[in-house]
């Protein structure tokens, strides 16, 4: 019995010293939500190469082609998904994957119950400007029931370290460039801005009242192999090889803030890895906003050049006016994530563009 008391006790002090090991060295157990999706997909193999166990989930709804979704499980070592059904990758044996919908209360908190996360990383969202003029009342379910459900689960359990997708949609028609997370963003344009509006008020509130670290990420036009086909990329380079016509908005007068997506997931892994309470925008509670983008606002002429000239071809174009919940241009101030987090995006657009085209012809053949 004393023998067997010291042994319970040996493997006691051989654990504490393992999470003590992994809580020095920022390793956690995280919770990342959207894996099936573009940056979701590429934020899991960042955390496992970093060392960290990684739980994810996505609904895979049907809002784009799922084929692309699974083909991203797939290279993640998982295949053939079941809502509510466990997977454990057969590349990495740190990553789970479970079909679930982050508007199932019920399944959401009983999965919060049975895995004790570190850390959250909410990245599934209903996506996309124009599709949020038609069906508004999926991006309130989606991004603000689903949002709030993962935020009352994270109280529940003292989860207490919440990152999240927010957009530089945010921001507006905003005419002071370089867009600075101090600005003024209270005049969205879109329901999806305002629904990231919503999310970045929520977020705060919890922060303030419950001490979860909150950690908002406004995205600028992320764009890379394996990306979302609704967005402008894809849009661009379908059109260009199948000699179909593209739409170029505004008369071609915009420019956006185009940022690789290796470059993103990087940054976003830095905050996770980083341990304690990164910032507090208001002393007291510990939420913060940052710009991720990589700070080089590109003419979306230019843009589509390189598509052409990568593709081999050159664009059937018809020029029209402003879409509407559209912005003219975005353009990210990263200074607060350089100082704090020494986020530095390497890619230039010349190289991104190049990679995606490879990927392109290779995946659509």
């Amino acid at each position: 019995r004393k023998n067997t008391n010291f042994t319970e006790l040996f493997y006691i002090f051989v654990a504490a010293n393992i999470v003590l090991k992994n809580e020095k060295q920022g390793i956690m157990n995280v919770l990342v939500t959207g894996t099936a999706g573009f940056i979701g997909f590429y934020l899991v193999q960042k955390l496992l190469n970093a060392g960290h166990t990684v739980y994810g989930i996505d609904s895979i709804n049907h809002y784009y082609d799922v084929t692309l979704k699974h083909d991203r499980l797939h290279a993640c070592g998982i295949d053939h998904p079941v809502p509510g059904k466990e997977i454990v990758s057969s590349r990495n044996t740190n990553y789970t994957f479970c079909q679930l919908d982050l508007c199932d209360t019920e399944a959401i908190h009983t999965l919060f119950d049975t895995h004790a996360f570190d850390c959250v990383v909410n990245l599934a969202a209903q996506a996309g400007v124009r599709y949020s003029l038609k069906h508004p009342e999926s991006y309130v379910q989606s991004n603000v029931m689903g949002f709030i459900n993962l935020l009352e689960a994270c109280k529940k359990t003292s989860c207490k370290k919440f990152i999240y997708a927010s957009s530089s949609s945010v921001y507006g028609n905003n005419q002071s460039v370089p867009f600075k997370e101090t600005d003024a963003v209270d005049h969205p344009i879109s329901i999806y801005a305002a629904t990231k509006k919503s999310d970045e008020l929520m977020a705060n509130a919890y922060a303030h009242l419950y001490g979860i670290q909150t950690i908002g990420l406004r995205f600028f036009t992320v764009y890379g192999p394996f990306g979302r086909p609704d967005m402008a990329p894809m849009l661009f380079a379908n059109a260009i090889q199948h000699d179909e016509v593209i739409r170029i908005f505004n008369n071609g007068n915009l420019s956006r803030d185009f940022t690789y997506i290796e470059d993103i997931v990087t940054g976003i892994e830095k905050i996770v890895s980083t341990p304690g309470i990164l910032r507090e925008d208001v002393p007291g509670t510990p939420a913060t906003i940052y710009n991720i983008g990589h700070g080089t606002p590109i003419q979306l002429m230019d843009f589509v050049q390189l598509l052409e000239k990568n593709l081999g071809k050159e664009a059937r174009k018809e020029f029209v006016g402003m879409q509407p919940g559209d912005v003219y241009q975005t353009n990210a101030d990263t200074t607060r994530l350089y100082q704090e987090m020494d986020y530095k995006p390497r890619t230039p657009l010349k190289e991104g563009v190049e990679k995606f085209v490879r990927w392109y012809k290779k995946y659509y053949k």
